[in-house]
């Protein structure tokens, strides 16, 4: 082979939600058919990242009601994000914790994009990342904490 182009290095990549998807910063996000994304479902192995930002698919904008989504007045010099970047690949970022963590903890998707620690014996594949609060801080439950992506 004579050589290749590089698409990406370290991220974010951009991504279109899936319809009927709301996306918010923060959660983490899988693979959706269509080349799309969606929130994580808890024990996925699709897990493509956490969310950057908030984002909407564009087949559900505009609202009739006159707001998007993610509740936001539609105003024509504000348009609603259709895309969202997501963080992979090594990259710190805070996110919401369903359940107790410690430093070290391997972390598994949970309900709703959430991470909580992985057990005993997990299943590699769901594996998303470690928990990266400072040394002995226990990530309490429904608290957002520092999380290097797997």
């Amino acid at each position: 082979m004579a050589g290749i182009a590089q698409v990406t290095q370290g991220g974010p990549k951009t991504f279109t939600p899936a319809d009927n998807e709301v996306i918010k910063g923060g959660q983490l996000v899988e693979a959706r058919s269509g080349g799309r994304i969606g929130v994580a479902a808890a024990a996925s192995t699709k897990v493509l990242g956490v969310a950057l930002t908030d984002a909407v698919a564009p087949e559900d904008f505009p609202a009739a009601d006159g707001t998007d989504a993610l509740g936001r007045t539609v105003v024509s010099m504000v348009p609603v994000p259709t895309t969202v970047a997501v963080a992979y690949g090594g990259t710190e970022v805070k996110v919401t914790y369903s359940a107790n963590a410690s430093f070290g903890d391997k972390l598994v998707a949970t309900t709703a994009g959430t991470v909580a620690p992985a057990g005993a014996t997990p299943d590699a594949r769901t594996i998303v990342g470690v928990c990266t609060e400072p040394a002995g801080v226990v990530v309490a439950t429904k608290a957002v904490g520092l999380m290097r992506i797997a």
